[in-house]
């Protein structure tokens, strides 16, 4: 049994029809299609049931779903049905226990239409924030009348959108340049793989080159007659040996000769200079026999021909003269090591052939030595004296060649994992690697430097915290409020930098950080905190996670 204040809203909801057929009081555009027969009505989430319409907004639910009363209260009790269930109007099991309306349609004209909650209707509260044309609240219960002001309401939210529009059109701006930086970089590291894989083929090539080189050069050193260690030089290395000594004590003493010569004749140039300004300076009408005698003997000696002081000729000569024995290609030591009877050495055959014949019979000898080397019937006698230089230095050359290899492969290894590393949404985070940011808070500064470390700083001096050490992206759900200044991280699924493994917490664990991105205009901290013993939370704004701009959605104005 209705009462007799369901009736009287029951009326005005009536007369309310009447003026709008279309659409009765609470809803929304998307649900008006159910309201257009002006003589029954449906319910939405149970077909079967069919009501007059003179009994939708009468202040009692007549429907399950309290579709019937989208401009009261009466069905507040029901649960809300959630974004995720409210299109599926077919569930009976949600029918009986939930709402199929988001809530009461405030038009807000001048503003941005809204839903507000059916606990909300006729309280005797104005909730302009979600319903700033006051029509929630169009019983007037409590003699509360709310006004409309959508028009100011309106154009303060239009004024911060604006700012934040340019603030999100800036941080997309930036976006791009990062990632525009990103794929730059990334370019470098796929051109500087492609170089190394080209480089390292050679470097192998040249390391197969080397060993071949070695093994060439040793079995080459294998097959000369070398002196073994402590045994008697022969005569003709005596004499070699005596000309080395004498040749050097030659150089040395022609060396320290030109020097004595230089040294002369600077001082000559400098007698020269002085007896030169004494002439341009004596007085004439000095009556000085001495002095007069001097000057002259000046004149004639300036006067002289110097062409046969240039020199220049004879110290060419001597710069030839005065080179070492291994600028002048002498190897003094190929003669000295030559072992055996000096008769060996006037009678070897192949040095009185000519080249080609004398490299061709060299060849066979060495040969002919190494084979019966081989064979043990000749001593391996380079053995004895040990490596010799030719051996040491294709050694050395070859070991050049495989560190330089073995680098190559490294450096190679190491921008593989670069390139397979992950830098976040379109590799963007590549752009700001070893950027760093920081905040001061309480008695601490904190910083972040991107895809690299997280760092607490004490302001009183000391050593530094690392408060962990990058290790992956991960996504993150929060709900939060964003303060005026729009720093916050809002409501939604966020991107999250986890950090490990930093320093050891004393009685606890290693300490770690969750770095938590939402879109900023710049790169900043706006918060940081213990979420539990050494575990801490930072949140981060930075363009690099802001989304590409999507064109705004016109609202059209309710007539």
């Amino acid at each position: 049994m209705k009462t007799a204040a369901a009736w009287i809203i029951a009326a005005a909801s009536i007369a309310s029809a009447a003026s709008e057929p279309s659409r009765p009081r609470g809803v929304g555009p998307e649900f008006a299609k159910f309201f257009k027969d002006a003589e029954s009505f449906t319910c939405i989430s149970n077909p079967s049931i069919k009501i007059p319409f003179s009994q939708v907004n009468d202040d009692y639910c007549d429907c399950p779903d309290g579709s019937d009363e989208p401009g009261t209260s009466a069905c507040s009790y029901l649960s809300p049905l959630s974004p995720s269930t409210r299109s599926d109007t077919t569930n009976k099991d949600q029918i009986n226990v939930t709402q199929v309306l988001p809530g009461f349609y405030c038009k807000n004209k001048g503003h941005q239409p809204s839903y507000v909650p059916y606990t909300s209707v006729n309280d005797g509260f104005c909730d302009y924030d979600l319903c700033c044309d006051g029509s929630e609240e169009w019983a007037g219960v409590g003699g509360v009348k709310c006004q409309n002001k959508c028009d100011e309401i309106g154009k303060e939210w239009r004024k911060k959108n604006e700012s934040r529009q340019r603030a999100l059109t800036n941080a997309n701006k930036k976006r791009k340049e990062y990632t525009n930086e990103a794929q730059r970089l990334r370019k470098e590291v796929e051109d500087r793989i492609n170089t190394l894989h080209t480089q390292l083929k050679a470097s192998e090539i040249h390391v197969t080159d080397m060993e071949k080189e070695l093994a060439e050069v040793e079995r080459r050193e294998k097959g000369k007659v070398v002196k073994s260690q402590g045994a008697k030089q022969g005569k003709m290395g005596v004499l070699v040996g005596l000309a080395k000594q004498r040749t050097e004590e030659l150089r040395d003493h022609l060396v320290r000769v030109r020097q004595e010569r230089d040294t002369s004749k600077d001082r000559v140039k400098e007698l020269e200079a002085i007896l030169s300004t004494f002439k341009e300076e004596y007085n004439p009408n000095f009556n000085d026999e001495g002095v007069k005698r001097a000057v002259r003997a000046w004149e004639d000696y300036a006067a002289r021909d110097k062409s046969g002081d240039d020199t220049s000729a004879h110290d060419r000569d001597l710069n030839e003269i005065t080179k070492t024995d291994a600028d002048n290609g002498l190897d003094w030591e190929s003669y000295l090591q030559t072992e055996g009877e000096d008769v060996e050495v006037l009678y070897e055959i192949e040095n009185y052939l000519p080249k080609p014949l004398r490299d061709w019979v060299d060849q066979k000898l060495r040969d002919l030595r190494i084979m019966l080397i081989e064979n043990g019937i000749l001593a391996d006698l380079s053995a004895e004296g040990g490596e010799s230089s030719a051996v040491n230095d294709a050694k050395n050359r070859l070991k050049s060649a495989q560190d330089a290899v073995n680098s190559q492969r490294k450096d190679l290894e190491s921008h593989n994992e670069d390139l397979n590393k992950e830098y976040g949404p379109d590799g963007v985070f590549r752009a700001l690697k070893g950027q760093c940011i920081s905040v001061d808070s309480g008695e601490y500064t904190y910083e972040l430097c991107f895809m690299e470390h997280t760092t607490q700083k004490s302001k009183k001096g000391g050593s530094n915290t690392r408060m962990g050490n990058f290790v992956r992206f991960d996504k993150i759900t929060v709900d939060e409020e964003v303060s005026a200044d729009g720093k916050g991280l809002g409501s939604g699924e966020r991107i999250a930098m986890r950090h490990e493994n930093g320093q050891h917490c004393w009685n606890g664990p290693n300490r770690s950080t969750t770095v938590i991105l939402a879109c900023a205009e710049q790169d900043e901290i706006w918060k940081v905190f213990e979420e539990e013993k050494c575990v801490y939370r930072m949140e981060v704004g930075s363009p690099a996670v802001c989304e590409a701009l999507k064109k705004a959605e016109i609202v059209k104005d309710e007539l």
